[in-house]
């Protein structure tokens, strides 16, 4: 116990290197020839004492102090300055623990579980931690100490054991944990130690469990009837359900990873790392699994996500193109791995002097942000009858609807399975990035007006098609579909290769008609090349300039809408949403438009469909005008993510790969704002125009369609000021439905509290 006193004080309060008393004590039991500390002797001990002495000495410059209340007074200061630890600023950091708190320091009597033969030491929990089972789950060792049982120095026996070894302790100790587990309603962490025949519990805690075992507990307690169904909603994170609807790695395995970037979107995947767009696309559609590793990605590669089991790129942040596009898939994604030299041309990669070339199999692991070299073992997402219960309570308690974001017929039936009440956006630019359609809408991006409506006809049926399946999916639910809002550059040629192409061809004297063709391109491409795409020709200006677009899109989803009705007698509610408005006069010109064709197809028609128009509200002057624009919109939708952005004048991918972590790391600011909304600026712009809104249009509904609609705390503040649904990918939508049911608990108890 002496040398136990003095290797722990020695790392603990002095700091000394736990390897330095490491090294004694292996010496020792080498040049005796024992496995095990218990072997050591008297005589052993006494050396390892006198060398533990020397050694604190040596690295602290002082003596081992004698006085016990000396020993107490460091040891209390070392407990208080344990708060600012790398390992404990990480912790709170990762668990939202803010730092203007500070940890305790508890005192108590030391009981030893080494003393002789009837002595055992170890820690059980009340529930197993990783299952949920309800089942005594831990290890124990004979003639030990506690920290023995997690050092690993010996191999501990399963709690089971101790039932055969002392049948009435053991039944102490169960009856003791049901008590524990009985009053704080939760699965508790107990370590416990023996002494001399006498039970001692040390501590006990909230138990840390799985995912699938937080679900399965909280059910169980309630079918119990040890807690209410609001505890049991309350008893697990929103976050973790995200861990039950994705593959992931398994939790035993443990290695180092080879790079880490900013995980995008949660699961894990591995493959052959493929460089190349279309290569990952031909290897992934003939049933290969392909990681897609690129610089970045653009709506151009869109056929290699699809095929890809995952993507990994080294630019980019949290709500870059691989990240929505990858979450809104459910596929995982490792995005801004800064650390990985990308080489597209030599097709590898290279990060710490590992060279990655194509072909090499990669793991990336989406909720860490993780990428290991090889092969990684994985375990199946679980989606158990626990958590269908559990979801179903979320329903009966909740007031925020939870409606999602989905682009394709396959997202819309994923979000009815995740138990979505619609869709919140639509996206229709995401349905022009099939390889097949993508040609078409170049072509009708640059061509001059007089050629565009001919395009547009070619891909008006292939978007009815996309709007009958999504309505298909979604009959009896709203469908909220956005207008194009389409950055042009993201579909463009790109300049310097427009460039370097018409001056290859012109020195060579290349074919006359590919010429032509091309000199045409990158004239078209000058006109529409913008110094700040983000903010210039999208949007709903990109439908006042050339209302016939908006024409065809109107046309299309009132086609389909109108079809359905008449041959499969579904239920459909269509709302039509306008993006990038800043002004109620835009959506007066636009809402004329799309008004005047939809009446005009559903009198072609005869039949009528319900129908809405609305806009989304993403620049800060909507959010200022909100009154304005509301006598011509009957619904809003937040588009937080640029809406973040334009408030805060960031790049959402410069600020996230160039200093965002700089601004976390010094809290210039508390979070990302485009992970977590920011309450007091972009907060405070929605709850404002939410009031003028309403002000103006007392049955105006109001919705969220940004990546916020699916952050737990977020929800919160949504539920606070009277929104009517979130929306969010489909993997989100169990998370948004399990925040939303919290958000209400809370506001009932702050309610009685007063």
């Amino acid at each position: 116990c002496y040398r136990r006193l003095l290797q722990m004080f020695g790392e603990t309060v002095l700091g000394i290197p736990k390897e330095k008393f490491d090294e004694i004590f292996e010496e020792v039991k080498r040049r005796r020839g024992l496995k095990y500390d218990i072997e050591l002797n008297v005589d052993d001990l006494k050396e390892i004492v006198e060398k533990f002495k020397r050694v604190i000495r040596e690295e602290s410059g002082r003596d081992f102090p004698q006085d016990p209340w000396e020993q107490l007074k460091l040891a209390i200061e070392a407990v208080f300055k344990s708060w600012y630890t790398p390992r404990a600023v990480v912790y709170r950091k990762t668990n939202k623990i803010s730092d203007d708190l500070y940890t305790a320091v508890n005192i108590q009597a030391m009981v030893f579980g080494n003393i002789g033969k009837n002595s055992w030491t170890g820690v059980v929990f009340t529930r197993n931690p990783s299952t949920g089972e309800k089942e005594l789950y831990g290890e124990y060792l004979d003639q030990a100490q506690g920290e023995d049982v997690v050092a690993g120095i010996r191999t501990p026996k399963p709690i089971s054991k101790l039932k055969e070894e002392a049948p009435h302790l053991y039944e102490e100790l169960k009856n003791i944990c049901e008590l524990l587990e009985r009053h704080y309603k939760d699965i508790q962490d107990v370590e416990f130690t023996i002494e001399d025949g006498k039970l001692y519990i040390l501590q006990t805690r909230a138990g840390k469990r799985t995912a699938r075992a937080a679900v399965k507990i909280a059910v169980s307690m309630a079918k119990e009837g040890l807690i209410s169904i609001e505890e049991a909603l309350m008893m697990v994170q929103p976050e973790q359900l995200f861990q039950l609807l994705h593959p992931q790695i398994d939790p035993k395995f443990d290695a180092k990873p080879i790079a880490r970037g900013l995980p995008a979107s949660p699961g894990a995947a591995t493959g052959k790392a493929i460089f190349d767009v279309d290569e990952a696309a031909e290897l992934g559609g003939k049933g290969e699994a392909v990681i897609l590793v690129r610089p970045e990605t653009s709506p151009e590669d869109i056929h290699g996500v699809l095929a890809s089991r995952g993507v990994l790129t080294s630019r980019g942040g949290m709500t870059c193109h691989a990240a929505v596009v990858a979450r809104g898939m459910g596929k995982p994604a490792v995005v801004g791995c800064e650390a990985i030299r990308i080489d597209v041309e030599a097709k590898k990669f290279t990060v710490n002097g590992v060279e990655v070339k194509e072909g090499d199999i990669i793991t990336i692991d989406g909720t860490t942000g993780n990428v290991y070299l090889g092969e990684v073992p994985m375990v199946e997402a679980e989606v158990t009858g626990e958590l269908g219960e559990l979801l179903a309570w979320t329903d009966e308690v909740r007031t925020l609807g939870v409606r999602a974001n989905a682009d394709t017929p396959e997202a819309a039936a994923k979000a009815r399975a995740f138990g979505a009440q619609g869709i919140g956006l639509c996206r229709t630019e995401r349905m022009f990035n099939a390889p097949d359609r993508l040609p078409i809408v170049q072509q009708m991006i640059l061509s001059w007006k007089e050629d565009r409506k001919q395009i547009l006809e070619k891909l008006k049926p292939l978007q009815k098609e996309d709007f009958k399946q999504i309505f298909r999916a979604m009959a009896g639910y709203p469908v909220t579909i956005r207008l194009l809002d389409l950055p042009l550059h993201e579909f463009l040629p790109r300049l310097e290769e427009l460039v370097e192409e018409v001056t290859r061809l012109r020195l060579t004297g290349g074919n006359p008609e590919e010429l032509k063709v091309k000199e045409r391109m990158l004239k078209r491409v000058m006109e529409l090349t913008e110094h700040n795409p983000m903010m210039g020709h999208r949007g709903c200006r990109l439908g006042i300039r050339h209302p016939e677009i908006y024409q065809m899109q109107t046309r299309a989803i009132f086609e389909a809408a109108t079809e359905l009705v008449k041959e499969e007698d579904l239920k459909i509610y269509v709302e039509v949403m306008l993006p990038l408005v800043s002004s109620a006069s835009e959506l007066a010109y636009l809402r004329k438009i799309v008004e005047e064709t939809a009446e005009e197809v559903m009198k072609e028609a005869g039949v009528r469909v319900p129908y809405l128009i609305g806009t989304m509200i993403e620049v800060p002057r909507a959010a200022l005008t909100a009154d304005q624009i509301a006598q011509y919109a009957e619904f809003f939708s937040f588009g937080t993510n640029d809406l973040t952005q334009t408030t805060f004048a960031f790049s959402r991918d410069d600020a996230e790969a160039k200093f965002m972590a700089y601004y976390l790391e010094n809290k210039i600011l508390p979070y990302n704002p485009f992970e977590i909304l920011d309450r007091d600026g972009v907060g405070k712009l929605i709850k404002m125009a939410v009031e003028l809104g309403r002000k103006a249009r007392k049955d105006l509904k109001i919705g969220i369609c940004g990546e916020h609609g699916g952050e737990p705390s977020s929800i919160e503040f949504f539920h606070q000021i009277g929104i009517d649904y979130v929306s969010c990918s489909p993997y989100r939508v169990p998370v948004a439905r399990l925040a939303a049911a919290q958000a209400k608990i809370r506001e009932k108890q702050r309610n009685k509290q007063g």
